[in-house]
């Protein structure tokens, strides 16, 4: 008999609560873990249209993950197809008693899972590791879902959260059983030409080591700052689970107490809130999962987006004219990941300025983003478009050469990514149209601001009315 631990999410060894109950499972009985992990060939058929960096960067970390696993006399097995059949199947081929696995929320991974658990009813196992707190233990007083982030927060902040387990476990040689390579780097699945992050567990400890070493005490001030390394980059080891999200609450706690005086205490705080902020878009979509494919708010299913084809691929090619704009969308492409205030900016600028539906920005940027994740990703963007959990969204519509002026005022962040720009005046650089001779090889402003502002607000009016 066996044991078997399904790693999705959960790409690491420390602090993993399934794979540690299907340790300890194993140990009680003297039966050998096996590790394993299943390349979903429902994902992989959806990557196609894109996501290859995100995939590549999955890919190295299961690379580290079979490496520690070798090192511990274990191994990763893999099978690639449909989790509900590879996994039964391998139940079936090692003699499994039981399988462990973390939950995941989004409403594919909770069909798969549904699936998975009528195939073995109560020999499958899932608990709860991606999140500080899951989605049924936090309510209104009504015992309905909070879906307004800062009531959300507040309960969220008062909730003891549970403390890492840093034990370290035993691994046993693997008996035979079938198991795949892990896919070569040239496969076009998972081919990038971009320099990703390291993909692996001690990468991901080391990132938030540094993190909390010095930039969180300050990272109130810096945050917003495009051409300022003042964010943690944690966001893809949070997304595959090389980082447990207990280990960083645990290590912002400590900082929490060592902060020196009110100011660092209160950037150590904004971060925590970001924390919270990853939560909720969770529970929003394990509570509404229609806003995996709509409006949150449904009465704006009725709001006439425009449909410019042109207009979406100069956003998505970072050449609207607006140098913020495509500095951001450049980085995307080139980089697999895109500062967060520039993630504001750009999601605005495509639902706000050129009334484009949502969904097509969110689609591009789950193909490009090495950290897409769908409820992040998806409330995001949500946010941006007025269509998600705000009261009064449609008001907030960011002006793309005031953002660039608060937040990259010296245009530094503008002339790495925007190359045509980097001889520009610093008093011309978030607004080159204005130059006497703009630069020829970069292109005027797709759209007027002020002119789309009023578009829209006349657009959600209607709905609104």
């Amino acid at each position: 008999m066996t044991v078997l631990h399904w790693f999705r999410r959960d790409l690491r060894l420390t602090d993993n609560r399934a794979l540690a109950a299907a340790l300890t499972d194993a140990k009680q009985t003297g039966e050998t873990l096996i590790p394993v992990f299943v390349l979903d060939s429902a994902l992989l058929d959806a990557n196609r249209a894109g996501g290859t960096p995100r995939a590549a960067f999955m890919r190295n970390a299961l690379i580290s993950l079979d490496t520690t696993l070798r090192a511990r006399g274990s191994h990763l097995v893999m099978q690639a197809g449909d989790p509900a059949q590879i996994i039964p199947h391998i139940v079936a081929e090692s003699g499994a008693r039981v399988v462990y696995a973390n939950r995941d929320y989004s409403p594919y991974a909770r069909h798969r899972d549904a699936a998975v658990q009528a195939a073995l009813g109560n020999r499958f196992h899932l608990l709860d590791d991606a999140l500080l707190i899951a989605p049924e233990q936090i309510a209104t007083q009504n015992d309905t879902p909070y879906t307004v982030y800062t009531p959300f927060k507040k309960t969220w902040w008062d909730i003891p959260k549970a403390a890492p387990d840093e034990q370290p476990y035993a691994f046993s040689p693997l008996p035979e059983i079938a198991s795949d390579s892990i896919p070569d780097a040239s496969d076009p699945r998972f081919a990038t030409t971009l320099d990703l992050p390291e993909a692996s567990e001690t990468a991901a400890q080391q990132t938030l080591a540094d993190f909390i070493a010095g930039p969180i005490f300050n990272y109130g001030v810096h945050r917003d700052q495009l051409a300022v390394a003042g964010t943690s980059r944690l966001s893809p080891y949070l997304r595959f689970g090389l980082l447990s999200i207990r280990v960083a609450y645990a290590a912002a706690q400590q900082a929490l107490k060592a902060a020196p005086d009110d100011a660092t205490r209160q950037s150590v705080a904004t971060w925590i809130s970001e924390l919270a902020w990853r939560e909720f878009y969770t529970h929003i979509m394990f509570h509404f999962p229609h806003v995996m494919h709509g409006n949150f708010r449904r009465e704006y299913d009725d709001l006439q987006w425009h449909d410019d084809p042109a207009a979406l691929n100069a956003w998505k090619m970072g050449q609207t004219g607006y140098p913020v704009v495509d500095a951001g969308m450049r980085q995307l492409w080139q980089t697999g990941w895109m500062h967060n205030r520039a993630r504001m900016i750009t999601t605005s600028f495509l639902t706000k300025d050129l009334l484009i539906d949502w969904r097509a920005g969110e689609r591009h940027f789950m193909q490009h983003l090495i950290d897409g994740d769908p409820a992040a990703n998806n409330g995001g963007w949500q946010w941006s478009a007025g269509t998600g959990t705000d009261a009064q969204p449609y008001f907030r519509i960011f002006n793309p050469v005031t953002q660039s002026k608060k937040f990259d005022p010296d245009g530094t962040y503008i002339r790495r990514w925007v190359t045509e720009l980097r001889n520009v005046p610093t008093r011309f650089i978030h607004t080159p149209w204005q130059m006497d001779a703009p630069p020829a090889a970069y292109p005027p402003p797709i759209v007027n601001h002020a002119a789309a502002r009023e578009r829209t607000l006349a657009a959600f009016k209607i709905i609104k009315d």
